[in-house]
């Protein structure tokens, strides 16, 4: 069972099955609660219609009904990492782990998702799949922590900061620390105006968080019995990284479901279609040169065009 069951964000009203019918129900209540009339997000009903088209592409391209099954599976993950991604910089394990054992079960029984015949040959290629995506993204993930360092942001005064237990929280902002920590120098600096830990307080002190302490001016702490840090700043300095570990775990997933062929494919792609909209959203200030974006979206996006034109481009690409 879900939990907690479909509810209105705004008064928490438990939604009944015959006012949760896809598409349908947001249309006909106009966007708002049937209990309290506040307004519920477009954002619902762009996930539901994205998912139903997916899914139709996925009947009509799969040609039998295991395959389609198997590929609404994967739509379906696609689509919830990329809008989680979106929202918090974040891809969930339950994704990423629970995509790649999807996609190494599912593979026996659909050996044509993976370009092969028998149920055996498509279980070793999930398995070379999910090993290479993995391996691939790790290998950019350490190439671009050596080569890009650290990411200075500046900040509004005033501007708060707060490390908590798994993330460290900027103004519109939260990062994993797995996304920052790799290196075992790696930390977060903060020079802060003022810092409250627990009952202590500190006025004017440089912060450093590493993985395995943390410094506050001269005094070192075990970061790991502090569950909240809250610090006002007007900069910090980040571990930068050319793509998270969540992204690692997502291009293994994907390679479970689609073989190597579908990571190579979905790592050249994804990096296209990320540095035409990095661009575009730098062109129109949107975003600044040092902002970060998440990556996951443009991975999805990458694999679902390997689904429904992926080896055709490549014999378009690679004639004969």
């Amino acid at each position: 069972m879900i939990s907690p069951p479909s509810h209105c964000p705004s008064c928490k009203y438990s939604i009944p099955w015959y006012l949760n019918i896809p598409l349908v129900t947001w249309l006909w209540l106009r966007g708002r609660c049937s209990n309290c009339g506040a307004p519920i997000s477009f954002r619902y009903f762009l996930v539901e219609l994205l998912v139903g088209l997916l899914f139709l592409g996925a009947w009509l391209t799969a040609g039998h009904f295991v395959l389609a099954l198997a590929y609404c599976v994967l739509f379906a993950g696609l689509v919830i990492a990329t809008f989680i991604d979106l929202a918090h910089y974040i891809i969930p394990d339950e994704i990423t782990y629970g995509g790649m054992a999807a996609g190494f079960l599912l593979s026996p029984l659909v050996p044509a998702m993976l370009g092969v015949q028998t149920a055996p040959q498509a279980m070793i290629q999930s398995a070379i799949g999910l090993l290479f995506g993995v391996s691939v993204i790790y290998a950019i993930v350490r190439a671009g922590k050596w080569a890009f360092g650290q990411e200075k942001i500046e900040l509004q005064p005033g501007s708060q900061i707060v490390f908590t237990e798994e993330t460290v929280q900027l103004p519109g902002e939260e990062i994993p620390y797995e996304d920052l920590f790799y290196r075992h120098g790696d930390c977060i600096e903060v020079q802060a105006d003022s810092v409250n830990m627990g009952e202590r307080h500190f006025e004017n002190v440089r912060i450093r968080l590493y993985s395995d302490r943390l410094e506050i001016g001269e005094e070192t702490f075990d970061p790991e019995p502090i569950s909240r840090v809250e610090m006002v700043a007007q900069r910090v300095v980040l571990p930068r990284e050319a793509m998270g570990l969540g992204d690692v775990k997502f291009m293994g997933a994907i390679g479970a479901f689609l073989g190597y062929k579908g990571v190579v494919f979905s790592l050249l792609a994804s990096s296209m279609i990320g540095a035409l909209v990095g661009v575009i959203l730098i062109a129109t200030k949107k975003r600044q040169w040092s902002s970060r974006l998440p990556y996951g979206p443009y991975i999805a996006l990458a694999a679902v065009i390997w689904v429904f034109e992926g080896p055709r481009i490549l014999k378009w690409l690679l004639p004969g």
